[in-house]
């Protein structure tokens, strides 16, 4: 195959940018030569991460979307017809052969393109509630992926999410002692890792930090990152408990780590179950809750516990999270249950139906 010219669209939020780029990663890998473009706006975080990744960026107008058929989609077409020209000059610019689209606030322009185009739409979605612009874009193609079987998306192929390789080759128990050492952790006993994402999450540091006495009292130590907007005050003592605003590399907090504390994220979500690592999932309590259903595939095998943001609170902390962590067998079990309800190849399975979905193209064409 000659190199193949693909361009993605998903901007916007890391959780749309994150999985686009470990596509973009695997089809790299799969064909060194590819020419991969993306489609971005300069709201949200897409002239950071992008860019950090190594691939062109071509700016389009952003239109964002409602998550809903209501009226205030109808006011869109306007922006929405000059975003899709805009990105039509890129299509034709770069000869694209295939629009892969993961959401976000540049997609729906991308798919409208390529479908003037008569280039091959593909669409991946990574939440459990689909949003507008895959809702959409899956009525104009049967390339459509999802991350479990449980989304309700037209055509749809469930795969999983596109995870970075550092997160689907990580290997928790050898890395285990090296990745505590690094956080300043303890090598025996069990570690709590609590996180609330990039930007943090204020009800999860307040019930964990509140509970720093009664985890250390049962010899739990704890990892707590608590974003770079949000401080938590704990006094020194044994056994450690970290406090770090961020960490870049989260392959070392899951190494190190033998439960969570989190949200409930579409990324989030599959990379514990990549890992095996059980959790209590926290989720967001906005978007019509999303977050939560997420993180149902994990609960229902038995990898995970629920809790709402407004039953969080120190006491749950020592009645129900602490016996769980001194119990051996049960963090063993769960942390299997929680691996067999992931998938770590969706990057590599997607890469390759855009490949089929070119050469297909190519051949229609001769």
């Amino acid at each position: 195959m000659t190199a193949p010219r693909v361009v993605v669209a998903g901007g916007h939020s890391a959780g749309h940018i994150e999985p686009m780029m470990n596509f973009a990663d695997a089809l790299r890998r799969l064909e060194p030569a590819a020419e991969i473009t993306a489609l971005g706006t300069v709201r949200g975080l897409d002239t950071t991460l992008i860019p950090a990744r190594g691939y062109p960026l071509e700016l389009i107008p952003p239109v964002p979307l409602p998550r809903e058929l209501n009226p205030a989609l109808l006011r869109t077409p306007g922006r929405l017809a000059g975003s899709a020209r805009a990105a039509a000059a890129v299509l034709d610019r770069v000869r694209a052969e295939v629009v892969v689209g993961f959401g976000g606030y540049v997609a729906m322009s991308a798919y409208l393109a390529a479908r003037r185009r008569g280039l091959p739409i593909v669409v991946h979605e990574a939440n459990a509630r689909p949003g507008i612009a895959n809702r959409l874009a899956a009525r104009m193609t049967t390339h459509v992926f999802t991350a479990s079987p449980a989304v309700r998306l037209a055509h749809a192929t469930a795969i999983g999410i596109p995870l970075r390789q550092a997160i689907t080759g990580l290997d928790r128990a050898a890395s285990r002692d090296a990745a505590r050492r690094r956080f300043g952790l303890c090598p025996e006993g069990p570690v709590l890792l609590v996180t609330g994402g990039s930007q943090g999450a204020q009800a999860i540091n307040d019930a964990v930090s509140g509970a720093a006495s009664a985890l250390r009292a049962a010899g739990v130590q704890v990892l707590h990152i608590t974003g770079p907007r949000h401080a938590v005050e704990v006094p020194d003592g044994e056994p450690p408990y970290v406090v770090v605003p961020y960490v870049d590399e989260m392959r070392y907090a899951y190494a190190a780590a033998d439960f969570v504390v989190c949200r409930s994220g579409a990324m989030t979500c599959a990379e514990l179950a990549a890992v095996g690592l059980p959790a209590a999932y926290v989720p967001l309590p906005l978007r019509g809750g999303e977050q939560r259903l997420n993180a149902m595939s994990a609960v229902a095998a038995g990898g995970a516990l629920l809790v709402d943001n407004a039953a969080l609170d120190s006491a749950w902390i020592e009645a129900t999270l602490i016996p769980l962590l001194t119990d051996p067998e049960r963090l063993g079990a769960m942390a299997a249950r929680a691996s067999a309800a992931g998938a770590s190849d969706a990057d590599v399975v997607l890469a390759g139906h855009v490949l089929a979905a070119i050469t297909e193209r190519r051949a229609v064409a001769r």
